[in-house]
């Protein structure tokens, strides 16, 4: 006994040396150093050519998910000057560069390895001039010449590998169940960039912003009103500490001590131009669609109203509503929910009809209960209810498919909270009963908001601007992000600023 003792010993000695010498082996395999940060990285697993090969494969799916490329060609041929002007300052400029303009009214800007890069819509009506445009771009730029996605994946395999090296290793050592515990630990931190990653990318950011002579303060003054705007988020999900998980890189070091060491950043730069071009950005930007568009239909109050396909409904007054790209989703404090989407015609068909759809095709993770048809408004819908257990809760589930003719149908989702299913029975079924057809001229009654650049004349106040704002909600706080105008700073007559119309 004491013999087989000192073996494991012995051979756990072993398998602990070796799991001590697995990162150190994979690291010196494959370190280069890179030519924009000047660091070795590792990069083992992806190939420069792998890199174009998923950038170009990845493409397409990104532009769908984020509601199609900006119908616009003159924003499109303007950003993508300006990003292809600024790559050339990179360490990359022979990269095949796309730029391309989201039709999304989210905040957001990204890059995939390969040089594609992406900025929103609601991204362009946030900036005030041409400079700061070019920072969101310059980041993303470096994000692309610095690797870091490629860094991502080798460390992601990498690490990958040494938990299944280690689960085989440590069942040798009758050690077991701890490979699960590090895949866990390794996907929650390799799930984002770093905060030494979005530093570099500051730094080369304000590095190629210089070069083409722009201002490198532009980027401390847009992280200012990207700031503001995450208070609004804030405010909208009545959770302070939305501002840190709702913003334009939610993964991304909080925007505060962005905001410090981009400022940094520039000031050390010492040799970047005055250029901030807000002349030539403001007359792009003016008459720019502000917040949802017609084809994308609308969130008007608590209303949702689709101008192009002719229906609206309402959802309860202390639910937020927001139109993502495959949903309207429309959330209370308490976690329950609102979902609306489309049901594929086809799908239906397919599955023999409204009835199977909803119960088979759609309720396959749940068994639907008490199944019946509805009249909604003049058209034919049918719904189940189901009680499920999340993991963390019991929730009430009640779906329905609405058929608004026989090429358009619809989904509803209902999730309350078993202690609140009693409370939201009405006020959900007043959302059902809500859903309608509208008229031709009720449609075109609904228009779009748009950005316009007014002057700021003698006597006028932020609450005169801000006041005159069409959005429904947090007027004042809108103005403040969309100018970087705060109310207590000075409003200079002549002055041009963005208000919503």
């Amino acid at each position: 006994m004491l013999i087989f003792s000192v073996m494991k010993n012995m051979h756990q000695t072993g398998v602990y040396r070796l799991m001590a010498l697995l990162p150190a082996l994979l690291l010196v395999a494959a370190c280069s150093a890179n030519p924009a940060t000047g660091k070795q990285s590792f990069t083992a697993f992806m190939s420069p050519e792998k890199e174009l090969q998923v950038g170009a494969e990845e493409h397409p799916k990104i532009v769908k998910q984020f509601g199609g490329a900006f119908s616009d060609k003159a924003w499109n041929e303007y950003v993508r000057e300006i990003g292809l002007e600024l790559a050339s300052y990179s360490e990359m400029p022979d990269l095949p560069w796309t730029f391309t303009v989201l039709n999304d009214t989210q905040i957001n800007a990204f890059a995939l390895p390969g040089g594609y890069v992406y900025v929103t819509r609601g991204l362009l009506a946030l900036a005030s001039d041409e400079a700061e445009m070019a920072g969101v771009l310059s980041h993303e730029i470096g994000h692309v010449t610095a690797r870091h996605t490629a860094q991502r994946y080798s460390s992601t395999v990498a690490t990958n590998l040494g938990i299944q090296v280690l689960g085989v290793l440590t069942n040798a050592a009758g050690v077991s169940g701890i490979e699960n515990i590090a895949a866990v630990g390794a996907e929650l931190a390799l799930k984002s960039y770093s905060r030494e990653q979005e530093l570099e990318s500051d730094m080369l950011g304000v590095r190629y912003l210089s070069r083409a002579g722009y201002d490198p303060q532009a980027m401390a003054s847009f992280f200012v009103k990207l700031s503001a705007h995450q208070r609004i988020e804030g405010l909208i999900a009545g959770d302070p500490n939305a501002a840190e998980k709702h913003n334009m890189l939610a993964t991304h070091p909080r925007t505060a001590d962005r905001i410090v060491q981009a400022i940094d950043l520039a000031d050390k730069n010492g040799k970047g131009g005055v250029r901030r071009e807000a002349d030539r950005y403001l007359a792009k930007i003016d008459g720019m669609v502000f917040g949802d568009d017609t084809d994308q239909g609308m969130v008007r109050g608590a209303a949702f109203v689709h101008p192009e396909l002719r229906f609206r409904f309402e959802v309860p007054q202390d639910f937020t509503i927001r139109n993502m790209p495959d949903m309207v989703l429309a959330t209370d404090k308490d976690g329950n929910s609102i979902k609306f989407a489309a049901a594929s015609a086809k799908d239906v068909r397919d599955a023999g009809g409204m009835e199977k759809y909803l119960t088979q095709k759609w309720s396959g993770d749940a068994n639907m209960e008490n199944v019946e048809w509805i009249d909604i408004n003049g058209m034919k819908a049918v719904t189940g209810g189901a009680q499920v257990w999340t993991g963390k809760r019991s929730v009430d589930v009640r779906r329905i498919v609405v058929e608004q003719d026989k090429d358009h149908y619809w989904r509803f989702q209902f999730v309350a909270g078993t202690q609140d299913a009693k409370r939201l029975n009405e006020p959900f079924r007043r959302t059902t009963y809500s859903f309608s057809t509208i008229s031709r001229a009720e449609a075109n009654a609904v228009q779009p908001w748009r950005v316009r650049v007014v002057t700021v004349g003698r006597g006028v106040t932020f609450n005169d601007l801000a006041g005159s704002m069409a959005i429904d909600e947090y007027k004042k706080e809108w103005f403040e992000a969309l100018n970087g105008i705060g109310p207590d700073d000075p409003l200079i007559p002549g002055a041009r600023v963005k208000v919503v119309k």
